[in-house]
C-alpha cells in the first residue's frame, strides 16, 4: 500500500510513520503545498497513494481546502470514486462542524489525535485496508 502522511508536526509525523510503515509505504509532507505536489506528481505518474492521512491544520493550506484540491484532481483525471486515495482526517480539535465539512467534501474516515493505534486500525480495516488486528497502544 502507499501512504501519504501529511503533518506539520515532526513528532507527530514520526508516530505516524511508526503507526503506519507495517501497512506500507510512507511518504510524508509538511505543509499543504507540499501534499498536493506530492499528490498530483503520484496520479501523474499512474501511482496514486491508496492512503493519505491529513492533519486539518496545516500552514500554507488548510487540510479542508487540500481535501477538497484532491478529490477535484481525481475527478480530472477520471479517477473513480471506488479506486480515489482513502484519506483520514486527523485533527486535535473535536469541532462537530469541521468533521461533518470534511465528510461531506470526501474524507473516508476522521481521527481525533492523538492518535490511538487500534482505533486507526479499526479505521484501516474499515476500508478494507487490514484484514487481522494485533494488540498495541502507540499512540500518535
Amino acid at each position: 500500500m502507499r501512504i501519504l502522511v501529511v503533518e506539520d508536526d515532526f513528532t507527530s509525523t514520526i508516530l505516524m510513520k511508526k503507526l503506519l510503515q507495517p501497512y506500507g509505504d510512507c511518504d510524508f509532507a509538511s505543509d499543504g503545498k507540499e501534499a498536493l505536489k506530492t499528490f498530483f506528481k503520484a496520479i501523474s505518474n499512474d501511482t496514486p497513494y491508496d492512503l493519505i492521512t491529513l492533519d486539518v491544520m496545516l500552514p500554507n493550506m488548510d487540510g479542508q481546502t487540500i481535501l477538497k484540491k484532491i478529490r477535484e484532481m481525481e475527478t480530472k483525471f477520471e479517477i473513480t470514486p471506488s479506486n480515489r486515495s482513502k484519506i483520514i482526517m486527523t485533527t486535535a480539535l473535536s469541532n462537530e462542524t469541521d468533521v461533518l465539512r470534511a465528510l461531506k467534501a470526501g474524507c473516508d474516515a476522521y481521527l481525533i489525535k492523538p492518535i490511538d493505534s487500534s482505533k486507526l486500525r479499526g479505521q484501516l480495516k474499515n476500508l478494507g485496508f487490514v484484514r487481522k488486528e494485533t494488540d498495541s497502544n502507540d499512540k500518535a
